[in-house]
């Protein structure tokens, strides 16, 4: 069993221009929003893969948005770019830009702009959020299911912790597909140096919080996904997918892997089968 993959990076410099040499265009791309980007890099960045070719999803965080008036260009823009899916968060910014503090009243806004026809991701916490009770967690998915069409996980490295989510939230009457949240192959020396671009709490101090697994990342060793991800596969139907945080580390996915099958791929992909350059 081979699970579908996506792959989140980061709109920094030069990204499109990398995405396009080493990422198969049938891979689909997730495209994130930090606080100090904002949303129209993201945006930006989500028009031209999508233009080269690429299926985009664009992360919207709620709280970086200024107003519907804005969120109504940033949907006219989707569509105008063939985009059909996005991913709403409540986000990181500490204040509100605007008139959205969550990622529910976007989610409302998005289905009335589209009359139900974007697909919409929402974020689920196998671990936890560092601000939020699990149970406001749980309600909050319960309130946003009938809005949206999945949900991705945090970053987790634990298949446990990920299957035991998944059956909390069955349990609980949340049916929306589930897809794992799983760091990719990433050599530390891309990792410090793509902390030092995004900001270390943005990657290092969450990475740090994970622990014995997550601190292999940060200490020397290659951290691999093949482990977790080979737990996943002993629940069937627990995970609709994977979600590979790239870190904009893209050199394990070699051209010849990416351009054959989404198998092939994938295998790259988690056994970081490539060069690193």
């Amino acid at each position: 069993m081979m699970f579908p993959v996506r792959i989140e990076i980061i709109p920094s410099e030069g990204i499109v221009e990398q995405v396009r040499a080493k990422v198969s265009a049938a891979t689909p791309l997730s495209v994130t929003c930090l606080p100090h980007h904002g949303i129209e890099r993201t945006m930006r960045t989500a028009v031209e893969l999508s233009d080269a070719g690429y299926q985009v999803i664009p992360h919207l965080a709620a709280r970086s948005i200024r107003s519907r008036a804005e969120l109504t260009d940033i949907i006219r823009g989707c569509d105008a770019a063939g985009i059909r899916e996005v991913f709403v968060i409540g986000g990181d910014r500490k204040q509100p830009a605007g008139t959205y503090d969550s990622a529910l009243p976007v989610l409302e806004d998005i289905a009335q702009y589209t009359g139900g026809m974007m697909r919409v991701g929402v974020a689920g916490y196998p671990e936890g959020h560092p601000l939020v009770s699990p149970l406001d967690l749980l309600d909050g998915l319960l309130a946003k299911q009938h809005l949206a069409s999945h949900v991705v996980t945090q970053m987790c490295f634990s298949a446990g912790k990920i299957q035991d989510y998944a059956a909390l939230l069955r349990r609980e009457g949340v049916h929306l597909p589930l897809w794992a949240g799983v760091a990719g192959s990433v050599p530390r020396t891309k990792l410090v140096a793509l902390a030092t671009q995004i900001g270390v709490g943005s990657s290092l101090k969450f990475l740090s919080r994970k622990g014995p697994l997550a601190r292999k990342l940060l200490s020397g060793d290659r951290y691999s996904p093949d482990t977790l991800v080979a737990g996943l596969k002993t629940t069937p139907g627990a995970v609709a997918g994977i979600h590979l945080y790239s870190f904009n580390s893209l050199d394990a996915v070699p051209n010849d892997a990416a351009a054959s099958s989404p198998s092939a791929l994938q295998t790259a992909l988690i056994r970081g089968a490539a060069r690193d350059n």
